[in-house]
């Protein structure tokens, strides 16, 4: 399906805040050197939506569940004040080291802890209490139900999670599709529309994006 009309693609981008030259500069280069992989990366509409959030959310300390190249990264640790702080997941040293170079180049070195390594430990090694405000989750399909269980507990009342890709190009509502990424997702759609812990809304932007604010 077209979740997003291609006739309307650039006008989407046209009616969004423009992304600098940091981060346009990392989309091409992100879809130059990989190619295969670049779908990965988050829009520019996407991307203002993100720092959006964490402003309004007032949000100091954040997680990111799949970094790749540092776009999403980026849009959220500008938004962060000062002493704020995120914490990067991925598992990809590859990946990332582009993501370092352009974190310099933000200017938001300084607010990122990378942690290379499976994300599910990562976060059930993060501290056992409700402290963080923000967290976005882009990664392996079949690890969001965990992920998203290990960060709401560590939510504090009024934080927000974001889930990417909860639409899986409108797969979801293709029960014919039973493929591994289409059944979790269809599965944590289901569990968070019935989460009585959140208040949640699933909108129809690029792939799916999840919206869920803790009690």
């Amino acid at each position: 399906m077209d979740i997003v009309n291609p006739a309307l693609h650039e006008y989407l981008i046209d009616h969004a805040t423009p992304a600098d030259e940091v981060l346009r500069d990392l989309a091409e280069e992100t879809h130059r050197s990989l190619p295969q992989r670049a779908g990965m990366q988050i829009t520019q509409d996407e991307g203002t939506f993100l720092t959006l959030l964490v402003r309004l959310t007032g949000a100091r300390q954040a997680v990111e569940v799949g970094t790749f190249t540092g776009y999403s990264s980026i849009s959220i640790a500008r938004a962060l004040p000062e002493g704020g702080r995120l914490t990067a997941c991925d598992v990809s040293e590859e990946w990332t080291s582009i993501a370092r170079r352009y974190w310099e180049r933000a200017g938001v070195s300084d607010k990122i802890d990378l942690r290379i390594g499976p994300a599910a430990d990562t976060l059930r090694a993060l501290p056992q209490e409700e402290y963080l405000d923000f967290a976005f989750i882009d990664a392996d399909k079949t690890g969001y139900a965990v992920y998203y269980e290990e960060l709401l507990a560590r939510l504090r009342p009024g934080g927000v999670i974001v889930l990417d890709n909860t639409l899986q190009s409108g797969r979801v509502v293709d029960e014919a599709d039973q493929s591994e990424s289409v059944v979790a997702i269809r599965e944590v759609n289901d569990a968070i529309a019935a989460d009585r812990r959140v208040e949640s809304v699933l909108l129809s932007v690029r792939d799916g994006v999840t919206v869920v604010r803790k009690r």
